[in-house]
């Protein structure tokens, strides 16, 4: 027992050493994408913007739900007064159509609607998918087969349709950003929660997983301390790429309605007020719609670098931006041996110099001398 105690804490400090080697490797292919670091920048100005959003609009003078009946022409049925849409030194955007509330304002805060709605939701998906996952794995077999057929269940629900059918029936009274979350949250887990069944089965077969096992490690126990770190690198890949669908699905529930209703700002909201207005004020319909399409092109595109750097066999879908060349020197500067001496390349499917080839057609006794 003592002797699978001592394996066990070996191969786990080894595990450790080897976790701390990828992530140094991680952020060097990271680094090396520079459409992935572009989105990131990106990413980064939009969170920074929807936090700042109170001061930012302090600065501009604003609020998102005061109205400005002054600004819009009433006789012209509410159009805003003014070129480009009433863009000034007091509305840096202009105002919206027929109530001539601040459009930067509404975009900021619009912002940290959809980026927190987003955010929340794909955390309640990665924690019940964890949770479930891991339980299925590492569970008796009916557990594992009466988890399976939930999850497959869950996959098949319609999204759309059960969102729009939950958000109907909960009363007005409860919070909408946090009903939509939810509401995602508890629908769209079973995708992510089959992948992590999946490499926990995998991370199961490990030589340190056993060696814990032997050494009387409970399940809980071994989950904790060696499966999770192990489930990292899927998760953190397909969270990536799961933010900017959660932001597809908020905007898609307030255009049709049922998301965050007004006067709280959403992308999706303004974007469902502006479908009338899109020749009077384009920029009414074109600011929120802009806005969705770069988030939602960054955090893609961000995804897909995380999605490659964790696993350099898997090819990008960019074509352009990714730094494979550079990433692909970086790698082979580091396989070259001590004293800049390449070895001698050998070729796949050619055997080994001073390996006599037999030739074709030769005699059986010819060829068991070649090959001896």
């Amino acid at each position: 027992m003592s002797e699978a105690l001592v394996a066990s804490t070996a191969l786990a400090a080894d595990s450790s050493a080897a976790r701390a080697s990828g992530a140094r490797q991680f952020w060097r292919r990271l680094r090396a994408q520079r459409a992935a670091l572009v989105a990131a920048a990106v990413v980064a100005l939009l969170v920074l913007v929807a936090l700042a959003a109170p001061l930012l609009t302090a600065i501009e003078g604003q609020d998102p739900t005061t109205y400005h009946p002054s600004l819009v022409d009433s006789a012209r049925g509410g159009v805003p007064v003014g070129p480009l849409g009433g863009i000034g030194a007091g509305h840096w955007l202009g105002v919206e159509p027929q109530t001539g509330r601040d459009l930067f304002a509404r975009l900021v805060y619009g912002a940290r609607v959809s980026l927190g709605v987003a955010l929340a939701a794909t955390l309640v998906q990665v924690l019940i998918a964890v949770v479930v996952g891991v339980a299925a794995a590492l569970g008796k077999r009916w557990v594992d087969q009466l988890l399976s057929r939930i999850t497959e269940i869950i996959v098949a629900l319609p999204l759309m349709i059960m969102s729009l059918a939950l958000l109907a029936i909960v009363p007005g009274s409860f919070p909408r950003p946090v009903l939509v979350a939810l509401v995602i949250g508890l629908i769209a887990w079973g995708t992510l929660a089959k992948i992590v069944r999946a490499q926990t089965l995998t991370l199961k077969q490990l030589d340190y997983v056993a060696a814990a096992r032997l050494s009387g490690w409970g399940t809980w126990r071994i989950a904790r301390r060696d499966l999770l770190p192990g489930l990292a690198a899927p998760l953190i890949t397909y969270s990536a790429l799961l933010v900017p669908a959660n932001i597809g699905v908020e905007a898609a529930l307030s255009f049709l309605g049922v998301g965050v209703k007004p006067p709280t700002p959403s992308w999706g909201q303004m974007l469902t007020a502006a479908d009338v207005w899109y020749q009077a004020a384009p920029q009414y319909l074109l600011l929120p719609a802009g806005a969705l399409f770069v988030t939602v092109l960054a955090l893609t595109v961000l995804g897909d670098g995380v999605r490659v750097a964790l696993d350099p066999r898997a090819a990008s879908r960019l074509r352009v931006g990714t730094g494979r060349r550079s990433e692909a020197k970086a790698d082979a500067s580091t396989d070259t041996p001590a004293g800049g001496a390449d070895l001698p390349r050998q070729d796949a499917g050619t055997p080994p110099q001073g390996t006599a080839v037999p030739r074709p057609g030769a005699p059986a006794d010819e060829t068991k001398e070649a090959t001896a």
